[in-house]
């Protein structure tokens, strides 16, 4: 597979109208507008995704007679990480309906002197060997968590093809998981240029599990 990278904003379009009430705070607690802006990204990324994908000709019979069709050549696996990759899952998931589905349980542990690590206390994932693995996660800040869900995913088997999805990456994000998995495809809502300190991304949302589902004790 050729490396992919696909940046949604490039192209004016009704996404960028889903990404900027993302972004915007008037509008971004309204949770369940947020989450259906997530996964409205997700549904876009999804179909944008499609074309890139390998397909089978198929014979398709009909009332009238047979149609000549596309069908996808191989199974695809969803996978997530908990609990902000929710909505943007879905997104996934309505549009490739019969997918089998991975979860990963991901988050950053933070120390004292403003460093973290991340921590996986769960994964659940089906045999992946053959398959289209696709990874979903909103941000993509330093990277790190997609890298560590990936390589962790792929115990259970070699894809066929990997691909990450996700609604806003950051350049340092992006520039590690391509560094880690050359031959992936990355697919995005938006680019941000920069990282703070604590690498949240800037301009970015905010905390997207949060902005999804309320606020959480921090670790």
């Amino acid at each position: 597979m050729s490396p992919l990278l696909f940046d949604l904003s490039k192209s004016p379009s009704v996404a960028s109208h889903f990404v900027a009430e993302m972004r915007n705070t008037s509008i971004q607690n309204d949770r369940m507008r947020f989450r259906r802006n997530m996964e409205r990204v997700g549904e876009i990324l999804a179909y944008e995704l499609s074309k890139h994908l390998p397909y089978d000709t198929v014979e398709v019979e009909t009332p009238m007679g047979i149609a000549s069709s596309k069908a996808l050549a191989k199974p695809i696996v969803l996978a997530t990480i908990l609990r902000a990759g929710l909505p943007l899952h879905q997104g996934l998931l309505n549009y490739f309906d019969s997918a089998e589905n991975a979860f990963v349980s991901a988050y950053r542990k933070h120390h004292k002197d403003g460093t973290f690590e991340i921590k996986l206390e769960y994964l659940s994932c089906p045999n992946l060997e053959g398959k289209i693995l696709v990874i979903a996660d909103p941000m993509m800040a330093t990277g790190a968590s997609m890298v560590i869900a990936a390589k962790q995913l792929m115990e259970h088997g070699t894809p066929a093809e990997l691909h990450f999805v996700t609604a806003i990456a950051a350049v340092p994000g992006l520039e590690y998981v391509r560094r880690m998995f050359p031959k992936a495809g990355i697919w995005m809502g938006a680019l941000d240029e920069e990282l703070t300190a604590k690498s949240y991304i800037v301009p970015g949302l905010g905390d997207a599990g949060d902005l999804a589902y309320g606020e959480k004790t921090q670790y």
